[in-house]
């Protein structure tokens, strides 16, 4: 362990690092940074992408590697074990290890105990608390760690780990925690119904960094969809997984009138890509959707400015999975693309039906087509909804506010009561 009085004070627990989605993550590490806040980065995973955003880039924290798997590193982690037995408060880290595991006899809970292990024994003696995004397992290897060493850890919950964790494992971790923010209201509630002390939780969207994001582009073409030679370009960006609804959108797609002329951009990659093809390919869609894969911010950013407006079908998962609030509706609403999304899980905190964008039901097909079609043959309505869209991010959902607060927080010093301060919102 080091002895550098100088080096990091915080070590924050990551699924992954550098990831191409999640981006909101990277945003507020950067942000922190720029607050003062000494930072290390504890990954769970080795990055898989090919690629990173310029976000990366500003991040300056040391990155550590734990075992991704126990059975490829067992010296380490065998090394680990035998400096964390002897940590003062192992045994009780252990007892939480091992109720966990009576409840959940997992492969899963033993990698976990035994990345702990590893994070517990190797972390420098200048870190004075953790903080783990996502309250599944990056939470569950943070809080082991923690009582072994006998520090106060945070969590940041998204939207996956509150809906499909088991109930009783998200009590303990409230209960444990210093504190907790999540980043929808609907996640908010969720997790009050659940916590032992509602007062540790508090609501903080992730916002947009407006500083490092490309200006709108100028005023886009009044394109209606008459023209073939000119389609309208529909855009969306996100994992090809089962609660983005991409199999609904591609049914909504085919449902268009066929005097429509369009074009459909897809920017992101995702198990379900070949079964999302072949489908487009069953509806007689392949010639208008073009797959683009797992990009870069840039790459993003320059789709955005092509498209003439950008659609997210979000819906619940079979296994419980939903959205929170996509930060990719933001950035479409910042970079001027009207809004054709469903009335999902947080969706409904930014976008209001009429005002900001069109919504309807998830997993509707039909109804989807419908706002689509309007969409598509309206330039005008369009612009209209874009505009009041850009104007809601940019006065409520910056996050300069929030990562204010996290890095209050993590230096030990919250600025507010976390109770007076939801009320207030």
């Amino acid at each position: 362990m080091s002895n550098d009085k100088n080096g990091p004070k915080v070590a924050v627990i990551l699924k992954g690092w550098p990831r191409l989605s999640e981006t909101f993550i990277a945003q507020e590490i950067a942000g922190l940074e720029a607050r003062g806040v000494a930072l290390e980065l504890w990954s769970m995973r080795r990055p898989t992408d090919k690629a990173r955003h310029p976000v990366h880039d500003r991040v300056a924290a040391r990155v550590v590697y734990l075992p991704e798997y126990l059975k490829d590193e067992r010296q380490r982690v065998l090394s680990a074990w035998l400096k964390a037995r002897h940590l003062p408060r192992y045994a009780a880290a252990r007892a939480k290890f091992l109720a966990d595991l009576r409840r959940d006899r997992t492969a899963n809970r033993v990698r976990r105990w035994g990345q702990a292990l590893v994070l517990a024994a190797e972390l420098p003696d200048t870190i004075e608390r953790l903080y783990a995004h996502f309250l599944h397992t990056p939470a569950s290897v943070t809080r082991y760690a923690a009582t072994m060493r006998g520090l106060p850890w945070s969590v940041s919950a998204h939207a996956k780990d509150i809906w499909t964790s088991e109930p009783w494992d998200v009590r303990e971790k409230l209960e444990d925690c210093a504190w907790l923010v999540t980043c929808t209201r609907v996640g908010l509630q969720r997790l009050e119904e659940l916590a032992p002390t509602p007062a540790k939780l508090r609501l903080v969207y992730h916002g947009l960094d407006f500083a490092h994001l490309p200006p709108p582009p100028p005023a886009r073409p009044p394109r209606d969809g008459s023209d073939p030679a000119d389609p309208v370009v529909i855009l969306s960006v996100g994992r090809k997984v089962e609660k983005k609804g991409y199999d609904d959108l591609l049914n909504a797609l085919a449902l268009l009138p066929a005097g429509l002329h369009w074009r459909f951009e897809h920017v992101g990659a995702g198990d379900l890509s070949e079964a999302l093809k072949a489908q487009a390919a069953s509806l007689g869609l392949a010639d208008r959707c073009l797959w683009r894969g797992a990009q870069p911010q840039k790459a993003v950013f320059e789709a955005l400015a092509r498209a003439d407006l950008f659609v997210l079908a979000s819906k619940r998962a079979a296994d419980g999975d939903q959205d929170g609030l996509p930060n990719v509706l933001m950035e479409a609403a910042h970079q001027g693309l009207p809004l054709v999304s469903t009335q999902a899980a947080a969706i409904g905190e930014f976008v209001e039906d009429g005002e900001t964008g069109l919504l309807v039901p998830p997993a509707a097909p039909r109804e989807l087509s419908v706002a689509l079609a309007r969409m598509v043959a309206d330039p005008g309505l369009r612009q209209r909804l874009a505009q009041r869209a850009g104007e809601v991010v940019r006065t409520r959902f910056s996050y300069e506010a929030g990562v204010d607060w996290i890095a209050a927080a993590l230096h030990g010093r919250p600025g507010e009561d976390t109770v007076a301060a939801r009320a207030a919102e």
